[in-house]
């Protein structure tokens, strides 16, 4: 067992829309990403996803309503909620999220920037 400073772990990296694995939790992932600009629709049939804002600000978007997001702040989107994440005037955002290992990174669209699989760091 270790510490984990998530300010550490975010330095190590500089790719947006690419998640890394930082942790597992039982059958859960934890994963930071950089985000900037607009992301695909899209939505995970049968998982939960949790959005932690560690820096900057974030839309999330919904079919319904848009929710922004603050530092320090969390949005859990419901198994098979659509929903698109936008980052604020298209600042970079550091994001922390939280998981099932077998959540698909896009649900089941497929964009350039869906991932297979994510780096551990």
């Amino acid at each position: 067992m270790k510490s984990i400073n998530l300010k550490e772990k975010f330095d190590l990296f500089s790719d947006k829309w690419s998640p890394h694995q930082i942790a597992r939790v039982d059958n859960m992932q934890v994963l930071l990403a950089k985000i900037e600009g607009d992301f695909v629709w899209h939505s995970h049939a049968d998982q939960d996803e949790l959005f932690f804002i560690q820096k900057g600000q974030l839309d999330m978007h919904f079919r319904d309503k848009v929710v922004r997001l603050e530092e320090g702040e969390i949005i859990v989107v419901p198994k098979g909620v659509e929903h698109c994440p936008r980052t604020v005037n298209g600042q970079e955002v550091q994001v922390l999220l939280f998981e099932s290992l077998t959540t698909k990174h896009t649900g089941d669209v497929i964009d350039s920037r869906t991932k297979s699989h994510y780096p551990e760091i």
